[in-house]
C-alpha cells in the first residue's frame, strides 16, 4: 500500500494505491473528496478491492489541494491525465463514480489515449434538474456552516430505503466528527458540478464503456444513465432496482463487476 502524491502546478494531488498487479484501475471519487482526501487513507480503502490486488494495481486520487475558483470539470480532467502520466500509468480502466463519473467522462473525451476501458457509476452527463436542486442545496448548507444538515441530506439522497430505516440514527452522530474547518474546496468541487455538460462530445467516447447506475437515485434522478447510455456509442448499462446514488456501497456485486469490466470478462 501506497499513500503518495504527485506535484501538479505550484500545489499537491493526493492518491492513495494498493495491489502490485499489471492491470491499472484508476479510482475517481464523488463530491464528497471536496470534504476530506484521500491522503493518508490506503489502509482505510484497499477493502473493496482486496481480493483483486494479485493481478491489479489500484490508484485512488482526490482533486489537487489547491483549486481556483471556476476550476472546471474539463480542467479536473486534465489534471487527472497529467497526474496518470507523471506517475507512469499510460494506459488504465478508469472509474469514476458521480462527480468522479463526470471527471473520467472528459478524461476520455479529452485524453482518450489514457482510458482502455471506462466504468461510469452513479453519474451524470451534465447537472440535470435534479442534480441542480441537491448541489445547489447543499452549497447553500455548506455556505451556513450547517454541516449535520449537509450530511443528512446528502445520506437522504444517496441510500435505498431500507439502508436509511437501519443507519438513518447514525447520519447526525458522524456528522459532528467529520467537518472541515472550511468548505472551499467542497464548493469549488461543487459550483463545477452545476456547470458541467458534455452531453454534445459523448459521442467522441471510444472505449468500452460500462454504466452503473441505481433505479432509486435521488441525487441524480433516474434518466441520467439512460442519457449516458444512448450518447455513448457501444456503452453498456445496467440499473440495480431499488438501490440509489449509494449503489457502489450498497450492492454486494459492484466491485466484482467492474473489475469483471475492466479484464474484459462482462
Amino acid at each position: 500500500m501506497k499513500n503518495g502524491h504527485v506535484t501538479i502546478g505550484n500545489t499537491e494531488m493526493h492518491y492513495v494505491s494498493f495491489g502490485r498487479g499489471d492491470r491499472k484501475l484508476v479510482v475517481l471519487p464523488g463530491l464528497s473528496d471536496g470534504l476530506a482526501t484521500v491522503k493518508g487513507k490506503a489502509l482505510a480503502l484497499f477493502w473493496p478491492y482486496r481480493r483483486y490486488l494479485r493481478d491489479h494495481t489500484v490508484y485512488m486520487f482526490s482533486r489537487k489541494d489547491a483549486m481556483p475558483q471556476g476550476y472546471t470539470i474539463e480542467a479536473m480532467a486534465d489534471d487527472q491525465a497529467l497526474a496518470m502520466e507523471r506517475l507512469g500509468i499510460d494506459r488504465a480502466c478508469v472509474l469514476g463514480v458521480s462527480q468522479g463519473g463526470m471527471i473520467a467522462q472528459c478524461l476520455a473525451i479529452r485524453h482518450p489515449e489514457r482510458v482502455e476501458r471506462l466504468v461510469l457509476a452513479v453519474t451524470a452527463p451534465n447537472a440535470n434538474e435534479t442534480a441542480r436542486a441537491a448541489v445547489s442545496g447543499w452549497i447553500d448548507m455548506a455556505l451556513r456552516g450547517d454541516h449535520v444538515a449537509l450530511m443528512v441530506d446528502t445520506a437522504e439522497k444517496m441510500y435505498s430505503g431500507a439502508y436509511l430505516r437501519k443507519n438513518r440514527w447514525l447520519f447526525p452522530l458522524l456528522a459532528r466528527f467529520t467537518k472541515p474547518k472550511r468548505y472551499d474546496r467542497f464548493l469549488v468541487n461543487a459550483r463545477a458540478i452545476l456547470r458541467f455538460d458534455a452531453r454534445d462530445r459523448l459521442a467522441e467516447i471510444a472505449c468500452p464503456t460500462l454504466i452503473l447506475a441505481g433505479s432509486e437515485d435521488g441525487t441524480l434522478g433516474t434518466e441520467a444513465c439512460h442519457e449516458l447510455h444512448s450518447g455513448i456509442p457501444g456503452s453498456a448499462l445496467s440499473v440495480y432496482e431499488g438501490l440509489g446514488h449509494g449503489a457502489y456501497e450498497e450492492a454486494k456485486d459492484f466491485y466484482d463487476r467492474v473489475l469483471a469490466f475492466c479484464d474484459g470478462r462482462e
